[in-house]
């Protein structure tokens, strides 16, 4: 069975095409969604005619549609979208802000038409800040606005942020001056600057002539420029008397 198949739309697919495109689809798509649902069928030259009245509305529609995006992209510039959203001392959000919001905030601003996946986001907007958000209906139909997210009550700008570690490795956020886990607050421990000062590779160097130099020192007792003194041959075999000649005897007691 081929992966992809041509089918020929009999209704609008969004982000597919409209009703009277050829279109090359997958073949699991086909069958499990479009030929289902009678949003398309195999293309001959009785199914284009059939088709004919409907496109030609649905290119009607989609000019009118284009003109309609052309002014809104003309409106949206220079727009700027001001949210009040819940946050901790640090101005992190405790929900980050979403395509839906910003969709549903344009809208009530006085923009319709504006879809979430209209809204384009380079970034994820975590905390309290000003950032720029793309706007893109078609290549040549974008816009870029501005959005402000607020804390919706005061915050103490003199707290700053501090990043720990805990046990499990994970980074662990909390104004200057808190005690952690310990009970020692971050500023109370020692800096970077109070450890001792790394030693010189020379340093290094006559330590390790040093400690080869003791390694190697005489033992007690040598003389300056002496030898060690040779130890005496051991001599394996033990003294034993002299046999007596063959065919002499050995004198009576």
């Amino acid at each position: 069975m081929p992966k992809n198949v041509k089918l020929l739309l009999t209704e609008n697919v969004e982000a597919l095409g409209i009703v009277g495109d050829v279109v090359n689809v997958r073949t699991g798509f086909a069958r499990n969604y479009l030929l289902p649902r009678k949003m398309a069928t195999t293309p001959s030259e009785e199914a284009l005619k059939a088709v004919e009245a409907k496109r030609a509305e649905a290119q009607r529609q989609l000019a009118e549609l284009r003109k309609e995006r052309e002014s809104l992209i003309a409106k949206l510039a220079g727009v700027h979208l001001n949210l009040v959203r819940p946050c901790n001392d640090l101005g992190h959000l405790y929900g980050s802000v979403t395509q839906q919001e910003i969709s549903a905030a344009l809208g009530e601003a006085g923009y319709p038409g504006v879809k979430p996946r209209d809204v384009r986001l380079h970034q994820t907007i975590k905390r309290v800040d000003s950032y720029d958000v793309h706007i893109k209906f078609e290549a040549e139909l974008e816009a870029t606005i501005k959005v402000t997210v607020a804390a919706d009550r005061k915050l103490d700008t003199d707290k700053k942020e501090e990043i720990e570690i805990d046990d499990e490795g994970n980074l662990v956020e909390r104004p200057k001056g808190e005690a952690g886990k310990d009970g020692e607050s971050r500023a109370d421990r020692p800096r970077r600057d109070d450890k001792p000062a790394k030693k010189s590779r020379t340093d290094r160097l006559a330590e390790s002539m040093a400690l080869a130099e003791a390694s190697t020192a005489r033992k007690p007792g040598w003389g300056k420029g002496d030898a060690a003194p040779a130890e005496p041959a051991k001599d394996d075999k033990a003294a034993k008397p002299e046999k007596a000649p063959k065919g002499e005897k050995k004198a009576k007691a």
